[in-house]
């Protein structure tokens, strides 16, 4: 849940990356880091496994300035995707605020996508959380290999798998060359900030 300082104007929010494994959630978080001046960010903590994947988490204290008169300071963190770490996943998803989903845009990944947000689903209700409810961006990922010879979904593919009925926000991204990355962050995060006011004067 947020932390929120009303005497200091400052919001503390937790915001996650989700996704199956290889969608390029360490990426987003890698490109952000490198590109954020380094006096408006924290510490990028990466853990990887052999097969070069994250095995718990980034975490990356990002100050974001101003949204509605409060100074934000986000923690952004990623989940391993494989399902061997279910366990972490649903670990790093306690106490998040928003969340963004990486999708691959493979087609070979179109299994992989839809496993992915169904454990989300049941992670989030583990901590009695709804996915209806919670602030959430998709980020449909890879899209500049859509000019290239490889089998790739569309977005209305991505959409019908994911946000048919939850009509979500969302980002044709390519977190490796920065595109959409930067959209997908500040969308979550206001909607992150809406979300935590509008629970704080409930």
């Amino acid at each position: 849940m947020a932390l929120i300082d009303i005497n200091r104007k400052e919001i503390f929010c937790k915001i996650v990356y989700y996704g199956p494994a290889r969608s390029g959630k360490t990426t987003n978080l890698v490109y952000i880091y490198n590109a954020i001046d380094e006096k408006k960010r924290g510490k990028l903590l990466t853990i990887e496994t052999k097969g070069d994947n994250t095995l718990f988490f980034d975490l990356l204290p990002l100050n974001l300035g101003l949204i509605k008169g409060f100074d934000v300071k986000l923690q952004l963190y990623t989940v391993p995707g494989q399902e061997a770490y279910a366990n972490t996943q649903k670990l790093v998803i306690k106490g998040v605020d928003g969340l963004v989903f990486v999708a691959d845009s493979l087609e070979i990944r179109r299994k992989k996508n839809i496993e992915s947000i169904n454990r989300l689903k049941q992670n989030l209700s583990f901590y009695s959380l709804s996915i209806e409810e919670i602030p959430l961006v998709f980020q449909y990922n890879k899209r500049d290999l859509t000019k290239t010879s490889i089998p790739m979904l569309s977005v209305e593919n991505l959409q019908t798998d994911l946000n048919n009925t939850l009509k979500r926000p969302y980002f044709e991204t390519s977190a490796i060359k920065g595109w959409g990355v930067f959209e997908t962050l500040k969308e979550i995060s206001k909607m992150t900030v809406r979300y935590a006011l509008k629970k704080y004067y409930q």
